[in-house]
């Protein structure tokens, strides 16, 4: 038996989509004991992935803090791992192979750049859908990919029964109108507008709900819907993810939430301006599609609505 690491930091979404690839990761090392290193946001999350067997914080200090990076580097030297999948694939797990295995190949450790394809660069393939990246990855350094395009983020859920009957929760849309405050390019500020059509067209066959983050609770005040808390705490990772699994449809800018439904198999729109494109980040599903337009400011919730009100049909 030998010990395997799989290096993912990411974001929320980032995490939901890298979920197919650590299951072939773990499907095709059946004899060896799966470690993965992540941050402290995702630390108990991935305690609850059956595909892995231990998980290791990276508290992501300064590169210049040597006395972490001491710490970091002997604790990963000591399980003495037969591979290591890069799958953040970012200048500072570049900066760990640097100071782990500076000669590494391949063989060793398995990255965008270990594998890159020999006829282009790196900024050029970064320029695909990210599944196909970690798909590419993961065919080059010599696994059997069944889940790696096709994210099920299903086993992060838990029983929410009891939030559910708090505010009779039944059939719902849920909205996730908010973005960080520093990535308002985001933002479809016509959220009000959709939810109006709704209630016109629906009535009460639905509930419109929204689940603020840490520091979205003060702006719930500013959308006509309910917000989803849990005893006046936010809710949780798993509570989340069993909130929109268990929805009738969601409507989101391109956030986390987003790819936590994208990969919960739900219906569902996500409504993307010009910071990047629906392909590039892999979020079409068969259920779950994008809108895509130059200008958020100019895609009107009746365009929305039509796109939402053809999928509940």
């Amino acid at each position: 038996m030998s010990n395997i690491l799989i290096i993912k930091h990411g974001s929320l979404g980032d995490i939901a989509q890298a979920c197919g690839a650590i299951q072939d990761i773990s499907e095709n090392h059946k004899e060896d004991q799966i470690h993965l290193l992540t941050t402290k946001p995702f630390f108990e999350l991935f305690k609850k992935n059956s595909f892995i067997h231990n998980v290791i914080l990276d508290k992501r200090l300064s590169r210049f803090n040597l006395i972490y990076l001491y710490q970091l580097t002997r604790s990963l030297k000591n399980f003495n791992f037969k591979k290591i999948y890069d799958l953040q694939n970012s200048s500072r797990t570049t900066f760990y192979k640097n100071i782990l295995y500076p000669k590494a190949k391949l063989d060793k450790w398995s990255s965008s750049e270990t594998t890159l394809p020999t006829n282009i660069s790196k900024e050029e393939f970064d320029k695909n859908p990210v599944l196909d990246r970690f798909d590419h990855q993961l065919k080059v350094s010599g696994l059997t990919t069944l889940n790696t395009t096709k994210p099920d983020f299903s086993w992060a859920g838990i029983n929410i029964d009891n939030i559910k009957k708090n505010y009779n929760l039944d059939e719902y849309i849920i909205l996730f109108p908010f973005c960080s405050a520093h990535l308002n390019i985001k933002k479809w500020p016509y959220y009000n507008e959709l939810i109006d059509l709704i209630k016109n067209k629906y009535k009460d066959k639905y509930k419109i709900i929204v689940a603020p983050g840490p520091s979205e609770i003060n702006d719930t005040k500013d959308v006509n819907a309910i917000s989803i808390l849990d005893d006046e705490k936010i809710l949780d990772i798993f509570q989340l993810t069993s909130l929109i699994k268990d929805s009738s449809f969601v409507v989101a800018n391109d956030t986390g939430p987003a790819h936590m439904a994208a990969h919960l198999d739900v219906k569902g729109l996500s409504l993307f301006g010009k910071h990047t494109t629906a392909h590039k980040v892999s979020i079409e599903r068969e259920k779950f599609k994008a809108i895509q337009v130059n200008d958020l400011t100019k895609l009107s919730a009746d365009k929305v609505f039509e796109k939402l009100d053809k999928s509940l049909r």
